[in-house]
């Protein structure tokens, strides 16, 4: 007997690719914010290691990548920032202001 989840489309985003309807969808799944616990590791089509949370829609599995900015954003997440965005707008998730203090994730686009 096949799972559900087995025909699932399967797709990894970047924070760049983000869009307001995945953004909710994790923070819906993560309220408190992701832990340890909840990161999956594999490797992608280039055989990198790549840590990433996962949110499921009715035919789609997100695999997100983690990084700081991701964290960020989750912690300040409102709903009303969206709503003059298509909810498939990976140009609505804005770069964060990121604390200097905090570690930088392995994403180069962070040393801007």
């Amino acid at each position: 007997m096949k799972n559900r989840n087995d025909n699932l489309k399967r797709i990894i985003v970047d924070f760049k690719k983000l869009t307001p309807e995945i953004l909710s969808l994790l923070v819906e799944k993560y309220p408190d914010g992701y832990d340890e616990d909840h990161i999956i590791t594999f490797r992608n089509a280039k055989n990198e290691m790549v840590e990433a949370v996962q949110v499921d829609t009715e035919d789609t599995r997100y695999l997100v990548k983690v990084s700081t900015k991701l964290v960020k954003t989750m912690e300040n997440y409102d709903e009303d920032d969206y709503e003059d965005y298509d909810e498939d707008d990976p140009d609505a998730v804005q770069d964060p202001d990121l604390d200097p203090d905090m570690e930088p994730s392995e994403d180069p686009e962070d040393f801007d």
